[in-house]
């Protein structure tokens, strides 16, 4: 399958951030996690031996795959974008390259991606999935620990309360032992994947971000692969998180001190370009985020995103026992029909 026009024509989509903080609800031991709830772990420097007791009480009763992919589907998206592993480390699929995983590690037993990925395909949408193919909490050579200098929304970008001797990282470990090997599981046991969703590239060296896109291109060769997987080596461009550009730039050059960054217009080979945006402010559940926007202004975003050839992927939240808010599916739903 062409994936490049279905792509470009497939325009709206949905993304959903959902793991171990989303029981936390933004909120730990009487503090609050800022804005992002998804960063609560980083934000308020919960050490790793606290963070996983989280895995143990992880078992979201209402989680049903089908009503949140019928959901989308309703909503007129098509495709489904969800966190495999984001930066806490935790793996919502079954990983045998590390037990920290959602079948291995909690009482929930049962594969998220897997059943997600029955589910698209039971109801014709293309499944994407995102993962975090630089930061990592969970590993003690996680990456981030050389842009410390760089303000972060954790207290680092890297986890400095747990490994606190950023001279001993070498993110070469976390790469091979971790990220290669789990991008492979996701490419070889989920059936097609229409995307890879990768954030925040950091710490990665160029030969790394061209060994992740080789391996997708190996495994899933029409799987296309978003800008933010780093230097340089992509498929298509994700712009900054909720940007809505006034207009289409006519050139845009390839700028090599750029390509890191994640907002803004790249050189896209093909063409293609994607926002990704929240309904409210958090990606992640937070039971303090009421900040919904209101169903007039997602449509005119969609519309002039879509208008200028730029993909809307938009992200829900859903919370600790696997239900997405009454408020943002109300939202979607009215968009919808405006």
């Amino acid at each position: 399958m062409d994936m490049r026009k279905w792509f470009k024509e497939a325009q709206y989509g949905m993304m959903v951030h959902w793991g171990l903080y989303s029981l936390l609800a933004g909120e730990y031991k009487d503090r609050y996690s800022g804005v992002y709830a998804e960063w609560i772990q980083a934000n308020l420097a919960i050490p790793n031996a606290e963070y996983g007791k989280l895995a143990k009480a992880f078992n979201p009763v209402f989680f049903d795959a089908e009503e949140w992919v019928k959901l989308a589907k309703d909503c007129g998206m098509k495709y489904f974008v969800v966190t495999s592993k984001h930066h806490d480390g935790f793996a919502m699929f079954h990983s045998k390259v590390d037990k920290y995983n959602v079948v291995d590690a909690t009482p929930f037993g049962r594969d998220v991606i897997g059943e997600i990925a029955e589910a698209c395909y039971k109801h014709g949408l293309k499944m994407g999935l995102y993962y975090s193919q630089d930061l990592d909490w969970h590993h003690p050579d996680g990456g981030g620990y050389l842009s410390n200098h760089i303000p972060s929304q954790g207290v680092t970008w890297d986890n400095s309360w747990d490994f606190p001797d950023a001279a001993s990282k070498n993110f070469d470990r976390c790469f091979n032992e971790k990220i290669y090997p789990q991008v492979e599981e996701i490419l070889r046991n989920y059936g097609e994947l229409c995307l890879i969703w990768f954030d925040m590239p950091m710490t990665l060296k160029e030969h790394q971000s061209r060994a992740l896109f080789d391996a997708i291109k190996k495994y899933q060769p029409d799987c296309l692969i978003n800008s933010r997987l780093g230097n340089g080596v992509y498929d298509y461009v994700s712009l900054g998180d909720n940007e809505i550009p006034d207009s289409m730039p006519e050139n845009t050059e390839f700028d090599p001190a750029l390509m890191n960054g994640i907002r803004g217009f790249k050189p896209s080979p093909y063409g293609l370009y994607e926002t990704a945006a929240t309904i409210n402010r958090t990606w992640g559940f937070s039971a303090h985020d009421q900040n919904w926007k209101s169903p007039e202004i997602i449509a005119a975003n969609r519309k002039k995103l879509n208008g200028m050839g730029i993909n809307y992927l938009l992200n829900v939240g859903p919370d600790g026992l696997g239900r997405i808010p009454l408020a943002s599916q109300k939202v979607l739903r009215e968009a919808a029909k405006l």
